[in-house]
């Protein structure tokens, strides 16, 4: 039997061949960028860059009187500072420091409104995490969001009724045919506006702007999920429906049970090319005042000037972030094929 071309077996030293010519490509790239970054003569400082995920510190805890100390007692829930305050003659007034305080004064020291007492450790979560929670937040709701707007537009794209067709053509056409920066800004600048200022009127309080991003990410999303799922349907023979329907099932029992099930399996692959977009464009919900991981990062480079060092670590942490969803899918895609 004779092979050509790709059909031809490959031996077992080519594929170590081309392992091997992998590797060494690998490492000559990550050389050429050590010996770049090595000829910019760059101070790297990556030792700080913890701080910006998990910041731990102390705070000072200043006198709200003027007097003398009379007791300082520690207990499970704190310190507790006990005055003989000049505003409150012949009564003792105290103070509670809460945990993590260690008291600086003495019992009998004398201290003025103002002075520091104490000193608090705290520990919080960094700009970095605070802004990858975000990100994942807004990304997740919008994912959601997405697939619902895009199954349905995408089920009204392939509708016989032209109202629902002609709607859904119209959504898709003016979402796919603007810029997603444009329609943040229309989402905050114009819905926001109106929105708030109604709300407003009958006293309720304004929406925040981190749900005008994720309207507008969904939205966004929903059109491209809606031409995905209709070309996924549409790749279903028509047969299948036929049978389906020759069985006795009905249009929309069809559809659920036979067409959009071998669909799904063939529309995973670019939703998750959709999803990863989605993941890198929630980048632009910065210029709406939503603190996600871009403007966080930006804000940090701003106060610390580590910029290579903060914007490596941006781009890592979105590597990861993508790489996730795709294992994710990946792993729907090998259930879907059983």
């Amino acid at each position: 039997m004779s092979y050509f071309g790709l059909d031809r077996p490959r031996s077992p030293l080519y594929y170590t061949a081309w392992k091997i010519t992998f590797v060494v490509g690998l490492l000559l790239t990550c050389g050429l960028f050590y010996y770049a970054a090595a000829s910019v003569h760059y101070d790297w400082r990556w030792y700080r860059v913890p701080q910006y995920f998990w910041y731990s510190g102390q705070e000072d805890i200043r006198s709200d009187f003027s007097g003398t100390v009379k007791e300082v007692q520690h207990t499970p829930s704190g310190t507790v500072i006990r005055f003989a305050a000049e505003d409150h003659p012949g009564e003792l007034v105290s103070m509670t420091l809460g945990a993590g305080s260690e008291a600086l004064v003495q019992p009998e020291t004398d201290v003025y409104m103002g002075d520091i007492i104490a000193k608090r450790s705290f520990s919080k979560p960094g700009i970095l995490l605070e802004g990858l929670w975000v990100t994942v937040v807004v990304s997740s709701f919008a994912i959601v969001a997405g697939i619902g707007i895009g199954l349905v537009t995408g089920l009204c794209r392939l509708s016989n009724n032209p109202a629902l067709r002609w709607g859904a053509i119209t959504y898709i056409e003016i979402i796919r045919g603007s810029p997603l920066l444009v329609q943040i800004f229309l989402w905050y600048f114009v819905v926001g506006f109106v929105v708030d200022a109604l709300l407003g009127q009958v006293g309720l309080p304004g929406i925040a702007p981190l749900w005008y991003g994720v309207a507008a990410l969904a939205i966004f999303t929903g059109a491209y999920v809606a031409e995905i799922v209709r070309a996924g349907i549409q790749s279903v023979h028509r047969g299948q429906m036929e049978a389906a329907r020759s069985l006795g099932m009905t249009h929309s029992q069809a559809m659920r049970k036979i067409i959009l099930p071998q669909a799904f399996r063939r529309i995973l692959p670019p939703l998750a090319g959709q999803f990863i977009s989605l993941i890198k464009d929630s980048s632009l919900l910065g210029v709406m005042a939503v603190r996600e991981l871009t403007k966080a990062t930006r804000e940090a480079v701003t106060s610390s000037l580590q910029s290579l060092e903060l914007w490596f670590t941006c781009a890592l942490l979105y590597l990861v972030l993508t790489f996730m969803l795709s294992l994710f899918v990946q792993y729907l895609e090998r259930r879907a094929v059983r």
